[in-house]
């Protein structure tokens, strides 16, 4: 048998406060921005699939019951009772919660109340600079604020997390900016900005990239829809050696690229997270695609999970599923020893994120599960 190690869910956010309605649950579920096909719900995806048969029984019903069912169930309970057991019901013992999504979303310390766990704040830097914009009236102000937010932000997160890349994929650039630039692009910004606009000048976020990279705190990158390879390598090349780590997020349907260059280069690192929350059934397939590629300590655990528990439990049983068909399958083979199957998971499972963010050993949780 292979124990299941504690799980360290590096990339996660909150969940919300208040009950949803059977149409804004549903859209939780959906990859994109349009409708589901006619005739049909989010629930008809491998994710939707997945919360019913894995949630469903921490309510106290039958898995695979109708979506309607396990939401009346959900309301009788209470947002409060209903987000308890499923955030307990996970496994999870620390979130590691960005906190830069608009929202009424629970913050760490509700998180880890909630789900009887521990939890620690990434700070996402645009959010950063934009609320450093709305007090700064003069470039020069801006970007000494801006500066001195980055530093104190550092003090106190545990990672910083960035959309640069997918905003603009000039913003990746393999140098820094010049103060001149930076200080005509702060100008253009605050000139034009409308209250509440988001950060999208390329100039300014190659900066606000840098300055993070200066801080030494590991650097999380979502990598959006794209391919990146095509977007991340000259900036992962151009921070070797700088003692920041990179941790690519949400690389799925390119997470062969994302777990390429964390074998390329070495202060780089892949999140599993979304890839095998989207495919569900299939997740099996596709952490055994990415353990093809990329060394064993550069892989992390995530759920991804934003506003519905449902999300946090469905990351972390899929996860350990996969675990246990890939690595049990390799162990049965005899291509790996049991020894080694429970080292590759205690790593992947929470032993790597300890090690990139810099955290303690958590306590074992009481009923220590078994794959």
């Amino acid at each position: 048998m292979i124990e299941t190690p504690s799980l360290v869910d590096q990339y996660c956010h909150g969940v919300f406060r208040t009950e949803l309605g059977l149409g804004t649950f549903e859209t939780q579920l959906g990859r994109g921005g349009g409708p589901p096909a006619p005739g049909t719900t989010f629930f008809d995806t491998q994710t939707g699939f997945a919360v019913r048969r894995l949630c469903p029984p921490l309510l106290g019903l039958d898995p695979h019951c109708p979506p309607a069912r396990y939401l009346a169930r959900r309301r009788d309970l209470g947002v409060i009772e209903s987000g308890r057991r499923l955030l307990r019901g996970s496994g999870i013992t620390t979130y590691l919660v960005d906190t830069g999504l608009p929202g009424d979303l629970t913050g760490p310390g509700e998180l880890a109340a909630a789900g009887d766990a521990e939890a620690r704040e990434i700070v996402r830097l645009e959010l950063l600079a934009e609320q450093v914009a709305d007090t700064s009236g003069t470039p020069d102000a801006f970007l000494a604020n801006l500066a001195e937010s980055v530093h104190t932000a550092a003090a106190g997160a545990v990672a910083f997390a960035s959309v640069a890349g997918v905003r603009h994929p000039l913003a990746l650039a393999a140098r820094p900016p010049g103060l001149g630039e930076v200080r005509g692009a702060a100008r253009r910004w605050l000139g034009d900005r409308r209250v509440g606009g988001h950060l999208a000048d390329p100039v300014l976020l190659r900066h606000l990239l840098w300055v993070a990279v200066a801080s030494g705190l590991p650097l999380q990158l979502h990598t959006g829809a794209g391919d990146p390879q095509a977007h991340f390598g000259d900036f992962a090349r151009a921070t070797e050696g700088l003692g920041t780590d990179l941790v690519l997020l949400h690389g799925y349907p390119y997470h062969r690229s994302a777990a390429h260059l964390a074998a390329v280069f070495p202060h780089v690192h892949a999140d599993l997270g979304p890839a095998l929350v989207r495919t569900g059934a299939r997740a099996a397939a596709v952490l055994a695609e990415i353990l093809e590629l990329a060394p064993f300590g550069k892989l992390l655990f995530s759920s991804g999970a934003h506003g519905l528990p449902e999300l946090h439990v469905v990351g972390a049983h899929l996860f350990r599923e996969a675990l246990e068909r890939v690595l049990g399958a390799w162990v049965e083979e005899g291509a790996w020893s049991l020894a080694d199957a429970r080292r590759v998971a205690g790593l992947l499972a929470a032993g790597n994120a300890r090690r990139v963010y810099g955290l303690p050993e958590a306590r074992q949780p009481s009923d220590r599960r078994e794959l």
